[in-house]
């Protein structure tokens, strides 16, 4: 709704007619007939509904502060025969404003954009308002552009225009501003036919669109005669060399002009060479290569990039070329293909010469292996399993074998493994079970990747019967032999043989007899009375001879003669220690003689012995009840009764002096002095 005004809206006056806009709709529009020109106007907006009616704030203005103009009409300026035409990368443009609104000042500004990409509005202004025409330069040559205009009432308040409709136009041409690198290369088998390479590198954003090149040569002495070789739009050219050709132009064109003409001199391979040239992957889309710097320096290098040798056109060769002769490596990432053998060439450039060309191969990713060796049985037993195979020759793109693992199974799932080296062809399985299935499998692995090979199934022999007697028969054969070893070792050892069965010395085989006394001293010693009498006990051994002598007797009561062969003893022991060793039994049958030596420091009389004929061994012990044959010393009768007792013929025994026993010549008693004499 509105309404004129008076002094800022403050007076209301006619009425105008309202606007009411469509459903869905936020705006409407007042004819020009309704309006009051340079005066001002309140408007405001009425809401109703069925619960009431709302108004917006009240908006004082002047219709003519806010007037928008219509768009011009932009168009290309007609072309003028006598005018030159529009430099390169610049278009001539007019426009035709509103007629209504002619009478009104206005000011204009244009926008423009390429239609290439993505490209954003490019804005130019304000326009100059007075010719209605405008020459837009800086733009790309030989593109196509999209323009508008808009204008606003100016100096006064007022609103923008709509934007006008598209105008299309296209920049003119502009000769070339590229640098060509070129790259030659003559056939083998005819020197004269050169192969020409050569790529442009724009020394400007706008250098120019490039329609095509051509080649051509001028003969010596003909400055205004040019002869084309080649014309083409390729980056490469194959024609025949005039024989009297050293040098040939290479430019490149379109319809505003060519580009600045490049020699291209055949010099011949004079340079030195690169050394070590190496190349790697480093991803599956590109190749390091690199080289060490040859003396002197180079001043760039052609590096040259294709499939192996299996392709021999060169129109799958890339190269490029490096105007640093610095560098010593280059990462290649143009037309690299995963899993593909390439030949990279690099070629050393010098001052009006250049250097022969290197080699090297190299793959951009490496595959696995596509297949492992199948493993064959060569022997099997019952625990152990020979296997081996055929290794499979290396491929190209094949990464190397590092290592083989071999993997078996039993029956029962148990996993074992085994890792080889790659120059392996066999291995054998041990430890097996007899009569047992065991699934085996080989895997062959390198850096990229590994492959297993077919299953082998097989199964471990049985052992026979016979063989299982033969293991029985050895294993009893082993037991016999350690029973009759250690029977043999108890038999015949000393320290073994006396615990189970004593072995009781000879009397009449024993080594006494040959004795001989170191000292010999008949003076009789004298024991003091030590109170219960020591008793020294001697048993003498003797071998009886064939016709026994009878002893002698000096005396018929106390006294007996020594036998007529006496043989010298030396006793080894202490006199004062009886003798209660046990004897050891003997199961001898000879007969022999033993005496007993008997002594007291307390009986007045000298010591007697006591020598009994008997034909029984020497006893270990003492028996609570003597037989008749053995010695009366071991009866319980105090030492003078028996001492005094009268020999009998029935106990076939003799007495005598003690000290003429042949024993006692031998004894010195040390540390007793004053004992006396026997």
């Amino acid at each position: 709704m509105s309404h004129g005004s008076r002094a800022n809206c403050q007076t209301q006056e006619d009425s105008i007619q309202d606007c009411v806009p469509k459903d869905g709709q936020s705006r409407c529009s007042i004819p020009r007939r309704h309006l009051l020109l340079y005066q001002n106007m309140v408007i405001w907006v009425q809401a109703e509904n069925a619960l009431g009616t709302s108004m917006s704030l009240q908006l004082c203005l002047n219709p003519m502060d806010v007037v928008k103009l219509e768009p011009p009409m932009l168009r290309t300026l007609d072309p003028n025969p006598e005018a030159p035409p529009p430099e390169p990368g610049c278009l001539h443009l007019c426009w035709e404003p509103w007629k209504p609104g002619l009478f009104i000042n206005q000011k204009c500004e244009l926008r423009h954009k390429p239609q290439r990409g993505d490209a954003s509005w490019a804005l130019v202004g304000p326009l100059p308002s007075e010719a209605f025409q405008y020459e837009l330069c800086g733009l790309l040559p030989a593109t196509t552009y999209t323009l508008q205009i808009r204008c606003i009432r100016w100096p006064l308040p007022g609103l923008w225009s709509n934007w006008s409709p598209n105008l299309e136009l296209r920049t003119t041409e502009r000769a070339p501003t590229v640098r060509l690198d070129i790259w030659w290369r003559q056939r083998q088998l005819d020197p004269r036919t050169v192969q020409l390479f050569w790529k442009p590198v724009p020394l400007e954003e706008d250098s120019g669109q490039i329609q095509g090149y051509l080649v051509s040569w001028r003969p010596s002495g003909q400055a205004a005669a040019i002869l084309p070789l080649c014309n083409t739009t390729e980056l490469s050219c194959t024609f025949h060399l005039p024989s009297e050709a050293q040098e040939v132009t290479l430019e490149a064109y379109n319809s505003a002009g060519t580009s600045l003409p490049s020699p291209v001199a055949f010099s011949e391979s004079r340079g030195p060479a690169l050394t070590r040239l190496h190349a790697m992957s480093r991803d599956p889309h590109s190749l390091w290569v690199g080289w060490e710097l040859p003396s002197p320096q180079p001043q760039g290098y052609v590096i040259e990039w294709g499939p192996g040798p299996s392709s021999t056109s060169n129109s799958n060769k890339t190269w490029r070329m490096e105007q640093s002769g610095s560098i010593t490596g280059f990462l290649l990432k143009e037309n690299i293909r995963p899993f593909q053998l390439y030949e990279i060439t690099v070629t050393p450039l010098y001052q009006d010469a250049m250097g022969p060309s290197q080699h090297v191969y190299a793959y951009s990713q490496e595959r696995g292996p596509s297949r492992a060796p199948e493993l064959r049985l060569n022997h099997i037993g019952k625990t152990w399993a020979q296997l081996e195979w055929v290794p499979e020759p290396p491929e190209l793109g094949k990464s190397p074998l590092t290592h083989y693992t071999i993997f078996w199974t039993n029956a029962q799932n148990q996993f074992f493994s085994a890792i080889l080296n790659a120059s392996s062809s066999g291995f054998v399985l041990h430890g097996l079970k007899p009569a047992s299935l065991y699934h085996v499998h080989l895997m062959a692995a390198s850096k990229a990747g590994a492959i297993n090979s077919t299953v082998l199934n097989l199964m471990t022999l049985t052992p026979e019967g016979s063989e299982l007697h033969i293991l029985l028969g050895l294993f009893g054969l082993l037991l016999l032999l350690t029973c009759l070893c250690g029977t043999v070792w108890l038999c015949c050892s000393p320290n073994r043989k006396n615990p189970l069965w004593p072995n009781v010395p000879d009397p009449a085989h024993s080594s006494l007899g040959s004795w001989v006394p170191t000292t010999m001293e008949e003076e009789a010693f004298q024991l003091p009375s030590l109170g219960t009498p020591p008793i020294t006990k001697l048993t003498v051994l003797e071998e009886e001879k064939k016709q026994p002598v009878p002893w002698e007797y000096h005396n018929s009561s106390e006294t007996c003669g020594l036998p007529t062969l006496v043989q010298p003893y030396v006793l080894q022991r202490d006199p004062r220690a009886a003798s209660t060793q046990p004897q050891s039994q003997s199961g001898t049958s000879d007969q022999v003689l033993y005496g007993q030596l008997l002594g007291s420091p307390t009986s007045p009389g000298p010591g007697h012995y006591l020598r009994c004929n008997s034909t029984q061994p020497l006893l270990g012990g003492v028996s609570p009840s003597p037989k008749s044959y053995e010695n009366l010393w071991f009866q319980a009768s105090p030492l003078r009764t028996l001492a005094a007792s009268a020999p009998s013929q029935e106990d076939d025994c003799v007495f005598g002096p003690l000290l003429d026993f042949p024993l006692l010549q031998g004894i010195q008693v040390h540390g007793v002095e004053g004992l006396g004499s026997f």
